[in-house]
């Protein structure tokens, strides 16, 4: 089938990945439908971005509508599955919302697609999952090699015990790459109902004999992000509150880690997804394998906007946190035959300027965030020194 013929619905496509992913499906001459509801805590405005208003066919409304879900469906050749509560912070006391969202929104659509006509004509399905479903992922001990340590403790880390230790013999490990054959050992309720999408998608894509692709997202950033929503997206947030000279507070030591890749690269790997010419149903780690510290990220920020922002490491532990991760990306380039090409200080950069030429956000988000945390025991009160 010809891209031009190819009709594909994004559910959550007017969001940053969704709608920089349908420009790139427009420019192949694909029919792209997008159903998305706008949550005011990511849009500022209800409305897709210009560029997109009258080339895409939007269907405005909530995923877990069964009526409107099924004509969102119809006719369609792929579904790429965006819509979905983000952020661990969050997760942690929304506990209800994001399981009815992630999951009863997910198991709508495919019950939709199984039991009426409207799945016919589907050929594949691919998911924005996470890196979350891994929790702490893989590391390496001197004794047991590669273990995958276990979610750690909120007493040791307020004492100052930030680094995992190893499962079997509790020695200090050194992180590892990982890769997808990695347990799932979710550390948040956002990563548990990833997780959940996920199994729930694959089954259904190898059950009815199409691709399925469960693209494990790692730190997704770029210009287009939102820089409203104060759960999500760390380079926003550190973005924001450098930008009104406001103390930047750094989690924990500084050095906890994040793999953070660029949005063309992300767009890149989730088109080829969708027209995968081989068989293929698993999951991919969309990552560059390259680590970053939180620490070093925030000082770079301040310096690319000549902020006047001091920079505090607190020793503060938010619950559902991982300490680091960093994705192991052979299978991805096996696959796709894709190896991300922007680095992380390329991406900045664009970052960077594009986020000099916003508004600034709302400068008392970021901290009513914190104090949702902290008036719920889910985050160190360390951070109030």
């Amino acid at each position: 089938m010809k891209d031009a013929n190819l009709s594909i619905l994004i559910t959550g496509g007017a969001g940053f990945i969704g709608s920089n992913l349908s420009k790139a499906l427009l420019k192949r001459g694909a029919h792209v439908r997008i159903l998305d509801n706008f949550s005011p805590q990511v849009h500022a405005h209800p409305a897709l971005p210009a560029e997109l208003a009258g080339s895409v066919e939007l269907m405005k409304g909530d995923v877990r509508d069964r009526d409107l879900m099924k004509r969102a469906l119809s006719g369609v050749h792929s579904v790429v599955h965006f819509a979905a509560e983000t952020g661990t912070g969050q997760s942690m006391y929304e506990i209800e919302r994001y399981f009815s969202v992630n999951v009863q929104g997910t198991a709508t659509m495919l019950d939709i697609l199984q039991n009426d006509d409207c799945g016919n004509s589907l050929r594949s399905i691919v998911l924005a999952s996470s890196r979350a479903i891994y929790g702490e992922g893989a590391y390496r001990c001197e004794s047991h090699g590669i273990v995958f340590p276990d979610q750690r403790s909120k007493e040791l880390v307020l004492k100052g015990h930030f680094e995992p230790t190893c499962p079997d013999c509790g020695q200090s490990v050194r992180l590892a790459k990982t890769a997808e054959n990695a347990p799932c050992k979710p550390a948040s309720f956002y990563g548990l109902t990833k997780q959940i999408q996920e199994q729930s998608i694959l089954m259904f894509a190898k059950t009815r004999g199409i691709n399925g692709f469960g693209l494990r997202y790692q730190n997704v950033y770029g210009p287009g992000q939102s820089l409203k929503n104060p759960y999500t997206g760390i380079l926003a947030i550190f973005s924001n509150l450098a930008r009104q000279n406001q103390p930047i507070d750094v989690y924990e030591d500084g050095l906890e880690s994040r793999d953070f890749i660029y949005i063309d690269d992300v767009v890149e790997a989730t088109v080829r997804s969708i027209f995968h010419a081989g068989d293929f149903v698993g999951a991919l780690n969309v990552g560059t394998g390259v680590a970053v510290s939180v620490k070093e990220i925030a000082e770079t920020i301040k310096q690319y906007l000549g902020s006047q922002s001091t920079i505090k490491t607190t020793g503060a532990f938010r619950d559902g946190d991982i300490r680091h991760n960093v994705a192991d990306t052979a299978l991805l380039n096996q696959v796709l035959q894709f190896t991300p090409q922007v680095s992380f200080p390329q991406g900045l950069a664009h970052f960077m300027d594009w986020v000099r030429e916003q508004e600034p956000e709302d400068r008392t988000a970021y901290h009513r965030s914190l104090n949702e945390l902290m008036a719920r025991g889910l985050m160190s009160k360390a951070l109030a020194q």
